[in-house]
């Protein structure tokens, strides 16, 4: 029945001068999301996002695919009517109620919306006639304007459009019109959550793994190459940079004291993101730590590790609940896919008993003992990068 939709959004609407940019931005992003699925014509006009369907398609994916770009408000199915007569207009209503509802022993109300401020009905006056017209038509129908079961909504522009189905969309900005940020992404619950929700501010993504082999599978590389899949359904096209860290984990563990293990390697994996970032135009790290969740994530430890950073890290997480995290990974897809058993390598190496207070001072001193290769090593890293095209 539905040969287009309406799309609504909300945050973009209090911009100001530039809103056009987002706009467009979100415009290219529904191009982008429904280009697999068949013909789509996508426009905008004065507030709204227009997609025509003049070919067959499937409704149930195009709104599924509609359901994960960002900056989408609402998806609203829509029936059109090519004149804005009034007699016309009331027709094509009706005949859209009498479609849509067999049984129309419902509470109803009409909401109007004029594009074209020279119409010559107001929208109270527009709610108030086509409601009367309703009911003359089809007297099974009762007015609620305080809790209808049924909102029709009329919205009159260059052609008029007739809906009553609000379907959510996720919100947040168009990805894209906030720049691109490198995320560290590992096999665990946290990193793909701080992906979603970093992606949904409008920042496009590339996403860095450290792979360390024998100690780590190929199904542990299989398994963040189809979180980044995943992911990448609600960020778009990313490029996923797989770092060998096998030679550097194992001579920081030589060298360095067991409880500081975490630290150090968890800094030169900063190190390297931020190399690969900045080859990326990126404008800052992304990571999935929360305060105190385990103890590189201590206050302490997220400071030993911004140390080594000139870039911004963002970490979108920071005051979450495991819980929260948890609840969110499986609304967006990600956490069976987490909870596999196949271990990352900073699970492999982690010390027995970890410093949760460590002193930066300190570190650097227990870095200083890896001064002879470490510089060879981390160059071997960023030589032998594997780079997987993911989207």
């Amino acid at each position: 029945m539905f040969k287009a939709f309406l799309i609504k959004y909300a945050e973009i609407g209090l911009k100001g001068n530039n809103r056009y940019l987002f706009e467009n931005a979100l415009r290219d992003r529904i191009k982008e999301a429904l280009e697999r699925l068949g013909k789509f014509e996508v426009s905008k006009e004065q507030g709204r996002i227009f997609i025509s369907c003049p070919e067959e398609y499937d409704y149930e994916e195009t709104v599924a695919a509609l359901k994960r770009v960002f900056g989408i408000s609402s998806i609203c199915p829509v029936a059109v009517i090519d004149s804005s007569d009034w007699e016309l207009l009331t027709q094509g209503v009706g005949d859209y109620v009498e479609a849509m509802y067999k049984d129309r022993s419902f509470t109803f109300k009409v909401e109007a919306k004029r594009a074209d401020k020279n119409y010559f009905l107001t929208s109270p006056e527009i709610c108030s006639r086509m409601g009367a017209y309703l009911l003359g038509r089809f007297p099974q129908l009762k007015v609620d304007v305080s809790n209808p079961e049924v909102r029709i909504n009329v919205e009159i522009r260059t052609k008029c459009y007739v809906y009553s189905i609000v379907i959510p969309g996720p919100g947040g900005m168009p990805v894209g019109s906030n720049g691109k940020a490198m995320l560290l992404l590992s096999g665990g619950i946290d990193s793909p959550v701080a992906g979603y929700m970093i992606s949904k501010r409008g920042v496009s993504l590339a996403a860095t793994y450290f792979h360390a082999p024998p100690y780590t599978s190929e199904r542990a590389k299989q398994k963040v190459v189809d979180l980044a899949t995943r992911i990448s359904g609600y960020a778009g096209k990313m490029k996923l940079f797989v770092v060998n860290f096998t030679d550097i984990q194992l001579y920081i563990y030589d060298q360095c004291p067991h409880e500081e293990l975490t630290i150090i390697m968890r800094r030169y994996m900063m190190r390297i993101a931020e190399k690969l970032a900045q080859q990326e135009g990126c404008l800052g790290l992304v990571t999935g730590e929360s305060i105190g969740q385990v103890a590189s994530q201590t206050m302490y430890s997220l400071a030993a590790t911004n140390e080594v950073c000139s870039m911004p890290v963002y970490r979108p997480l920071i005051a979450f609940d495991k819980k929260d995290i948890v609840e969110l990974a499986k609304e967006i897809g990600t956490f069976e896919t987490s909870i596999q058993p196949f271990e990352d390598c900073c699970t492999i190496f982690v010390a027995k008993h970890p410093v949760i207070k460590p002193s930066i001072k300190v570190i650097n001193k227990s870095e200083g003992k890896l001064a002879e290769r470490i510089e060879q090593l981390l160059e071997e890293a960023l030589n032998t990068v594997e780079v997987i095209e993911i989207g």
